[in-house]
């Protein structure tokens, strides 16, 4: 096995092979086909499907099947998260039997994000998305790849290769031809197995990296299955009437070119599910087999041709200054292309290239790597391949988001080099990447600088394990470097060690001074967080809360029910909302136009705020606490609101509106792009940023505010610019949004509400605006 593993690296990674060594490589080696199954828990056919795939393999003296083992390396991962499997599992047994059998499990399958473990392989912030990853970016890399999902029950049964348009320009040919075999052989194999309902080239494109198939850029064949499911493990009954398709590649459900044999309805079981699972492993592993010299031989004509690419073909480098507005957040996006199996090397002398010098010391990404895709996709902006359904007609959509470029997410400077020809003097590094210095032997404080993410983790960090921490008021100079006005204060005091263990979590270096004179500063207490999480798997609540938690930022977790019964005002000094429906968050339903959906969740997780708990919420404001929200839920603070003084109840509307949807209904598109947002540089919301952002946008909301009346005020602190606005991604009617407010401070009574019209976390991979999130935690200080 170790040398079958060898022989894949070598085909993988060596364009400079031999022709001898090569074909020697390809002789010897094996397909080795990975497949990772039920990486959604909820999704379990996949994974119950494992043991006896294993079992049949092992057990089977079928010539074919022998045939087929001598010449495939199956790889299995039965389940990417399986903490997730076990809550699913334990929640089904619990309700087994009752009327809740099958139903939802109440909040996230994961410790933090659900269902969007799937959207994290580009970021990689999940140990389990780590770990995967690894298989095919460091360690196995295998030739095939097939990721194994559910869908709803009442489409088709099952969904092969190939995928829909839009497709992803940066991905080779080759790749795609390569799914149309697997994809074609399993719809033959298990048509011919007398299963039904087997679709290709609809609903799922692939355009967006993002999911496990992002291996695909670093030259392995990747296929996606989906199955229909059931009940988690509860049979269904479909009619016959109730089968339905309309999504892209089928309009309707009825047998085409698409779908040549669709099932007919009945009863759908667990027992089903895990027949056409079978079925298609061994469709898989015999078509692995049948072109295993093909498969291989592609794997390094593929390295070949992206060595070959980045040699003759621009981009053939992207530089990365090392002097940045944020140098912690390019230590980070370095050592995260060290996690994808990305060489970078650093300049040994400075050079000029288009009348710009860089000096020694900047990073140099080359593109004539096997990973270049990769590189090129992730380095550069998005820019959406528009594709028409008929000539002149209506445009595909996306089916998630369209920009995911790592250095405008990070707001790091990377200036891809387009001159041919260029030779650099140039030492390669080696992981982990880091900016720390060590520190001086004499200091009495520590300034870090607050333009640094870093700066943060390191004030909450150390105000958690006791130190003092105080905040700049006023610029100053220390030790040679302008410190702005927000820097963060750390004294070591008597902890020496305590300071010394924090310098080690930590990328970059503080600036030491040697005497506090100069220095005014106020003191920082950790704020107390109460983080609103609904029960309806609220995948942004988790994404914030794992971005509290990798910066060390304390919260509680405070369920919509929780606010009746709570003491808001004696409890917390900051209310976050994340993303979420206003109707699930005040009621515990969803809403469809002016429809409420009852959730199948027992009644104790569908509960909302409820007006007694909204009510509490007003008084925390107006009392002088903090509310922080952003996009749907800052539909809770629209419109008329209620506040009661002593016995009497005020009516009254803050000085903020939506207009997301009249313009939704004038053309405004944008399905998750990266927008320019300039900033009031006067705000203490805006310390630490530039003057203008790129923000991770998806349509709504839009704000505009008003003149406030009586004790209500308003600052616009963030506005969509006036022209020039999509940076990366895709957007239509942009006029919409031009110089429309987009981050609104708002005061009521004693207390301060943030609103923000875009996701200053999303997804954990927009590392640029978490500042803005940061500072608004702050902000009662």
């Amino acid at each position: 096995l170790a040398a079958l593993r060898e022989i894949n690296q070598k085909l993988a990674l060596r364009a400079d092979l031999a022709e001898s060594e090569r074909a020697a490589l390809i002789a010897q080696g094996r397909v080795f086909l990975l497949a990772t199954l039920s990486m959604h828990s909820t999704e379990v056919a996949p994974a119950q499907a494992a043991p006896l795939i294993a079992y049949e393999l092992a057990a089977s003296r079928d010539p074919a099947v022998l045939t087929a083992l001598d010449a495939v390396v199956l790889m299995l991962v039965p389940t990417h998260n399986p903490d997730g499997m076990d809550m699913v599992v334990e929640h089904y047994r619990k309700s087994k039997g009752t009327i809740y059998e099958g139903a939802s499990m109440p909040g996230v399958y994961h410790k933090y994000i659900g269902h969007d473990n799937n959207r994290d392989y580009v970021t990689l912030t999940q140990e389990d998305t780590r770990s995967v990853s690894a298989l095919y970016s460091a360690s196995w890399f295998p030739q095939v790849m097939v990721d194994k999902h559910q869908m709803g029950p009442a489409g088709p049964r099952y969904f092969v290769p190939p995928v829909h348009d839009p497709i992803a320009d940066n991905l080779d040919a080759g790749l795609y031809n390569w799914s149309k075999i697997f994809g074609a052989h399993m719809v033959t194999d298990m048509t011919e197995r007398g299963l039904s309902g087997i679709s290709q080239s609809y609903a799922f494109d692939f355009y967006w990296p993002g999911p496990t198939e992002t291996c695909a850029w670093k030259g392995v064949i990747a296929l996606l299955t989906e199955l229909a499911g059931c009940k988690i493990a509860a049979p269904v009954y479909v009619e016959p009437n109730e089968l339905r398709a309309g999504d892209k590649g089928l309009a309707e459900y009825k047998k085409s070119i698409n779908m040549p044999a669709p099932w007919p309805g009945g009863w759908w079981r667990l027992h089903d599910m895990v027949q056409y699972e079978v079925a298609s492993f061994h469709s898989l592993l015999s078509t692995a087999a049948r072109y295993r010299e093909e498969l291989l031989t592609f794997r390094n004509d593929l390295c070949r041709r992206e060595v070959n690419l980045g040699q003759k073909s621009p981009p053939f480098f992207y530089i990365i200054p090392q002097k940045q507005h944020d140098a912690g957040l390019m230590a980070d996006l370095i050592n995260l292309l060290f996690e994808h199996g990305i060489r970078i090397h650093q300049l040994e002398e400075s050079t000029t290239i288009a009348g710009r010098t860089f000096t020694t010391g900047d990073l140099v990404v080359s593109l004539a790597q096997p990973f270049r895709a990769f590189i090129k996709e992730m380095m550069e902006k998005q820019e959406y391949p528009v594709r028409r359904f008929t000539p002149d007609g209506e445009i595909i959509k996306p089916y998630d988001i369209t920009s995911w470029s790592l250095p405008l997410h990070s707001g790091v400077e990377v200036v891809p080099v387009l001159e041919p020809g260029r030779i650099f003097r140039l030492k390669e590094i080696m992981p982990p990447f880091t900016l720390r210095q060590e520190p001086p032997a004499e200091y009495v404080l520590s300034v870090w600088p607050v333009e640094n993410n870093a700066s943060y983790r390191a004030a909450f960090l150390a105000l958690k394990d006791g130190l003092s921490v105080e905040r700049l008021t006023e610029p100053c100079m220390v030790h040679g470097e302008n410190c702005a006005a927000g820097g963060f204060v750390i004294h070591p005091d008597i902890r020496r060690e305590t300071f010394t263990a924090l310098l080690e979590k930590i990328r970059i270096s503080p600036c030491y001074a040697v005497t506090a004179e100069g220095i005014k500063s106020r003191p920082v207490r950790l704020p107390r967080i109460a983080l609103v999480e609904t029960w309806f798997h609220d995948m942004d609540a988790g994404w914030t809360r794992y971005v509290f938690d990798s910066h060390a930022i304390p919260f509680t977790v405070l369920r919509p029910a929780d606010f009746e019964k709570s003491d808001l005002a004696g409890r917390f000094d900051v209310v976050v909302f994340p993303d979420a429906d206003k109707s699930i968050l005040l009621e515990g339903k969803y809403k469809r136009q002016e429809e409420y959906v009852v959730s199948d969740y027992p009644p104790e997780f569908a509960k909302g705020i409820g007006k007694a708990g909204f009510e509490k919420l007003m008084t925390f404001l107006d009392q002088g606490g903090e509310i922080v929200s952003w996009g749907r839920s800052t539909e809770l603070f629209m419109g008329k609101l209620e506040i009661t003084r002593g016995k009497e109840k005020q009516e009254f509307q803050l000085p903020v509106a939506n207009l997301a949807e009249s313009a939704a209904k004038e053309g405004l598109y944008c399905p998750g792009s990266l927008v320019r947002m300039l900033l009031a540089k006067d705000h203490a919301l805006s310390q630490g940023m530039p003057s203008e952002v790129g923000v991770f946008y998806r349509g709504r909301p839009i704000l505009v505010t008003s003149i406030p009346s009586w004790d209500m005020d308003r600052r616009v602190v963030g506005w969509f610019a006036e022209k020039e606005l999509l940076l990366s991604g895709y957007l239509e009617k942009e006029e919409k949004l031009a110089k429309r407010t987009c981050l609104a401070w708002l005061a009521k009574g004693k207390g301060q509400l943030v609103l923000f019209a875009f996701n200053p976390q999303y997804r954990a991979a927009t590392p640029a605006t978490y500042k803005l999130l940061f500072n608004a935690l702050l902000l009662n200080q």
